[in-house]
């Protein structure tokens, strides 16, 4: 089975034998409860790297007071069998008081953080930042591999290397869905029959919008309203926010040119769930 390791120091003891040996190392953070989107980021990392290290650590500090931090699903034993089936070679699962020991310092990114989720969830990204930025300096890979489903995540982490100089290479991956199109995600298992039946309108309602798009439509109001008047079909559904942003500066954009990164959250009665598309 593969080794679970508890401490930083554990871990940069196997990424230290493998910088010995000359062999390449890929990160891939995750707070578990593993699902297929999880391993088709853990296998493009065993690809394209000697030796993949999954982080499998939930988070606190990118918890709000009131969000699902102690109810978030957790269950390491099957993420060690995915992980292992998957091509990795460790999985780093620190306890919180390992990975912060009364830490007063803080990662945060401005501007790009302060919409779309930011606008909610107002400290998420800076435990994002700071988390991640501990886990890249403990593990020093050469590439980190985050998937398309939290794309602004990924545009902040992005945005993050670049301005503290971190040389990692940071690999997007494509959204993983089941087969009814909704996308994977550990909170999916929050929902009963009827509200995982109801949850289809968030994919739903972004293929209307890419549609649009691809016949031509250039104005985002129209696709967003598109991809509202979808979702308010549902009456399970509310919506947090439905948005067209550039995917470089995630600024809104009136007319649809230059690539751009539709997003959506919705609440399926409790359970906030997140998707979008990016264009050509």
């Amino acid at each position: 089975m593969i080794p679970i390791v508890k401490t930083i120091e554990e871990v940069r003891k196997y990424v230290k034998a493998w910088r010995r040996e000359g062999l390449s190392v890929g990160l891939v953070p995750t707070m578990g409860f593993l699902h297929e989107g999880h391993r088709s980021l853990i296998e493009r990392a065993a690809k394209e790297n000697d030796r993949v290290v999954v982080s499998d650590f939930v988070n606190p500090t990118q918890f709000g007071p009131n969000e699902d931090f102690e109810s978030y699903p957790r269950d390491i034993e099957k993420d060690a069998a995915l992980c292992s089936d998957a091509g990795a070679a460790v999985i780093f699962n620190p306890e919180a008081e390992e990975m912060y020991d009364n830490a007063l310092t803080k990662v945060s990114v401005d501007k790009i953080t302060k919409v779309l989720c930011g606008k909610t969830r107002p400290i998420h990204f800076d435990g994002v930042c700071t988390v991640v930025s501990k886990l890249f300096n403990i593990v020093t890979p050469d590439r980190a591999y985050f998937g398309q489903k939290d794309a602004q995540q990924l545009c902040v982490v992005r945005k993050m290397v670049k301005d503290l100089n971190f040389d990692i290479e940071i690999v997007s991956c494509p959204i993983i869905r089941e087969a009814d199109g909704l996308a994977k995600s550990s909170r999916n298992t929050y929902l009963n029959d009827e509200e995982r039946k109801a949850a289809l309108c968030l994919s739903r309602s972004l293929s209307i919008g890419r549609e649009l798009i691809e016949n031509g439509e250039h104005s985002a109001e129209a696709v967003k309203a598109a991809i509202r008047a979808e979702i308010e079909k549902e009456p399970l559904a509310k919506i947090d926010y439905v948005e067209i942003v550039s995917f470089d500066t995630l600024e809104s954009v009136e007319s649809i040119s230059k690539p751009v990164l539709a997003a959506i959250a919705v609440y399926i009665g409790k359970t906030r769930l997140i998707d979008n598309f990016i264009t050509e």
